[in-house]
């Protein structure tokens, strides 16, 4: 009877560990019923509640941004999409950057009345950031996001464990533009301020195992901010 309890205490430590290795191990990608035509269809969860932030206002610029993400009701409390996950507050906002698991952004321009959604599609929002150097020096006002927009792991959510791409609008959430490729994950991306471009790296999964490893393809691109049709070229550094 004396080691009962130790024993206890061991066995849950090896099925925490080893739920949390599952999880850690969810494949970003399942081949065998992904569609790259078309997004997958994500089911509505009754559970969940949209709610929206007080709006954000990005200096210099016209426009109220308004999170939207969501909170769920567990009988306990709430739990929210933001990084806290608690409350009613679902997105953190510092250094020209929205942050969170928001499912949509709407916009407003100051002094008018009328919202406007950056989708009407299913997404999961990262980040949204808005160019305020870049915006000081050429007069152009943009936000570049990361987000999920693709069930790929087939689970039927859009959440963590899904591939991030990479998107680009206007400060007025207008010209919604994807710049990564589809089922490549965003690795990361920065701005040459004196080139007024935007780089980037995705990783494709070359081996399609469902998993992003060093046997993958790193792929770099970069697009020209100025260009109006913001055309995405790759180059080759090594």
């Amino acid at each position: 009877m004396k080691n009962y309890f130790p024993c206890l205490l061991l066995i849950a430590a090896v099925v925490s560990t080893s739920c949390k290795k599952q999880e850690e191990e969810k494949p970003k990608v399942t081949y065998d019923a992904v569609s790259k035509s078309k997004p997958a269809d994500i089911p509505l969860d009754t559970t969940q509640t949209e709610v929206a932030d007080l709006p954000i206002n990005m200096e210099g610029t016209n426009y109220l941004i308004h999170p939207i993400g969501v909170v769920t009701g567990a009988g306990k409390g709430l739990k929210s999409s933001s990084e806290t996950g608690e409350g009613f507050t679902v997105s953190n906002y510092g250094e020209y950057q929205i942050t969170g698991f928001l499912s949509n952004l709407k916009f407003q321009e100051i002094g008018k009345d009328t919202l406007y959604a950056l989708t009407d599609k299913p997404v999961l929002i990262d980040t949204a950031t808005y160019l305020k150097t870049f915006a000081d020096k050429t007069k152009q006002q943009l936000m570049v996001y990361s987000m999920a927009d693709l069930d790929t792991n087939k689970d039927g959510k859009l959440d963590a464990s899904d591939i991030k791409s990479l998107y680009i609008s206007t400060v007025s959430g207008q010209k919604l533009t994807k710049l990564s490729v589809d089922f490549q994950e965003l690795i990361d991306w920065k701005i040459i301020e004196s080139k007024n471009l935007l780089y980037f790296r995705t990783i494709e999964d070359t081996n399609k195992n469902g998993e992003f490893d060093p046997e993958d393809q790193v792929q770099y691109q970069f697009v020209n901010l100025l260009d109006k049709e913001w055309k995405v070229k790759s180059y080759q550094p090594i």
